[in-house]
């Protein structure tokens, strides 16, 4: 039975992620296959390239360098996390993304972004980590607004969070039959509507589909949450979460909060890695 990993978004709630990642790094889990969203697939990434604490070094070291994550890159670059600086100069250059491990771990990597011209989600397979790949993960985790959209393989393309968050459905029709859950808020949490339509209609005119996501996002994303709980119980679905809300936001330009909420990941994951193991044992 295939064993699937999906990893939902959340900006620097995925700090929380990483920490849980990395103790599964150091604890030989495996899958088969991942599908992560938005700050999933940015942080994801790094757990087919086989490199923890990669992660957390990155944010830490760069969380106050405004090429990174600022709202002077969002007006001088139309990004507010930057493009050139995070997907080009920092793996490349300043934190090298291992891309040949990446291409040679057996783990099928997707990543989810939305179709900005119909509202549906795409799903992509990475295959070696390189500039293809990196554009989808990019486009994956540029939220509208807040970032351009972005073009690749004839595609214009958002943040999947928009139209497919926590993708296990599309896992489940791939094949991957027991699945792992990693989700970036406590189970007590629940959308609200989006705040803003109103700007939001007139600042994303031209993609009126993403618009209508956005409108009816909270529905979905609730009734999304609703069925994992099922599932959960019904033990088809192993799932992480945080315990409590992580209280950090889109933007920390602080490395202590960013190493707190990794820290809860780390832990988290500790205490429920003899159940992991069970579950992913089980035949």
């Amino acid at each position: 039975m295939k064993t699937g990993l999906v990893l939902e978004g959340g900006a620097m709630r995925g700090m929380f992620t990483a920490g849980v990642l990395d103790v599964w790094m150091e604890n030989g889990i495996i899958f088969d296959g991942a599908i992560a969203v938005s700050a999933g697939a940015t942080f994801g990434c790094n757990l087919k390239s086989h490199q923890p604490y990669r992660v957390l070094r990155y944010n830490k070291k760069y969380c106050q360098d405004w090429r990174y994550c600022s709202f002077r890159s969002l007006f001088l670059t139309g990004d507010l996390y930057g493009a050139e600086f995070d997907y080009d100069r920092l793996p490349k250059k300043l934190d090298v993304f291992d891309t040949t491990t990446f291409k040679q771990d057996p783990m099928d990597f997707y990543v989810v972004a939305t179709d900005a011209k119909t509202g549906d989600p795409l799903y992509h397979l990475c295959v070696d980590g390189k500039d293809n790949d990196l554009t989808w993960i990019r486009g994956s985790a540029s939220i509208p607004v807040f970032a351009r959209p972005v073009h690749v393989d004839g595609y214009t393309i958002y943040d999947g969070g928009v139209a497919d968050p926590i993708p296990y459905k599309k896992m489940f029709s791939l094949g991957y039959k027991k699945q792992v859950v990693l989700l970036t808020q406590p189970a007590s949490y629940r959308k609200q509507p989006q705040k803003n339509m109103n700007a939001l209609r007139v600042l994303l005119k031209r993609y009126p589909e993403v618009i209508k996501d956005l409108e009816h996002r909270h529905t979905s994303y609730n009734a999304t949450l609703d069925a994992i709980q099922v599932l959960e119980e019904q033990k088809k679905l192993f799932v992480i979460r945080p315990k409590e809300p992580l209280n950090i936001g889109s933007i920390c330009h602080d490395p202590n909060e960013l190493d707190r909420v990794y820290k809860m990941g780390r832990l988290e994951a500790v205490k429920q890695l003899k159940a992991l193991k069970a579950f992913l044992e089980e035949e």
